[in-house]
């Protein structure tokens, strides 16, 4: 059977799996021209990730999914447990990465420029490789385990609390307030997640404004 809850949370998986592998290209992408990014897109892709999967998906599986299992089975406690630890985990991974933007963009036009994007360059990698790992263990251990144990009244309040997240990357229209964030983003993205091109007509040369 199919549950809204379930599928949100794969289109939400799916589109920020997207955009950190598209972050990763983008970088690579620079790096091989010479050329540095758009601080202002990395930004506002940073500031979505905290807000959307960091807040309010994340939050939504440790207060309500992992409470639901943890009420109907003990099977998942384990890896339960490690998803939440690792939850928290992104939420520092995230200052640490708004850190090491900040520097590889304050200290582009000095000595410091190549020390501070491979600073930046590896934070961020760390992090594609931490969230991807963490996406796999959901979708492969906690959501057929759901599929089993979960009963149709819990389904009900999921489906319902899953269904208010309207994530702009998968589909929904942005609140007027984050319409600017994601006019941003897409601009910045390449197919089919945004409406690139990658970069390309934005690239700079180092040290340049």
């Amino acid at each position: 059977m199919n549950h809204a809850a379930i599928r949100v949370i794969l289109e939400e998986h799916s589109a920020m799996s997207a955009m950190l592998r598209s972050i990763s290209l983008l970088l690579a992408d620079h790096r091989r021209r010479g050329s540095l990014p758009d601080f202002a897109v990395l930004r506002a892709m940073l500031f979505y990730v905290d807000e959307f999967p960091e807040r309010l998906h994340h939050a939504k599986e440790s207060e309500l999914l992992f409470p639901l299992l943890r009420k109907r089975t003990t099977e998942g406690d384990e890896v339960l447990d490690r998803l939440d630890r690792e939850h928290a985990d992104g939420e520092r991974a995230i200052r640490e990465l708004e850190h090491e933007l900040l520097g590889f963009e304050m200290m582009a036009d000095t000595g410091q420029l190549c020390q501070r994007r491979d600073r930046f360059e590896q934070a961020m990698q760390r992090y594609v490789d931490f969230y991807l790992a963490h996406i796999a263990a959901e979708e492969t251990e906690v959501l057929p385990l759901a599929r089993r144990v979960l009963t149709a009244e819990d389904w009900a309040g999921l489906d319902s609390a899953f269904c208010d997240n309207r994530d702009p990357l998968t589909g929904h229209e942005p609140d007027e307030n984050y319409r600017h964030v994601f006019k941003k983003i897409l601009w910045a993205l390449p197919p089919p997640l945004g409406i690139g091109p990658a970069l390309a007509h934005t690239a700079r040369p180092p040290g340049g404004r």
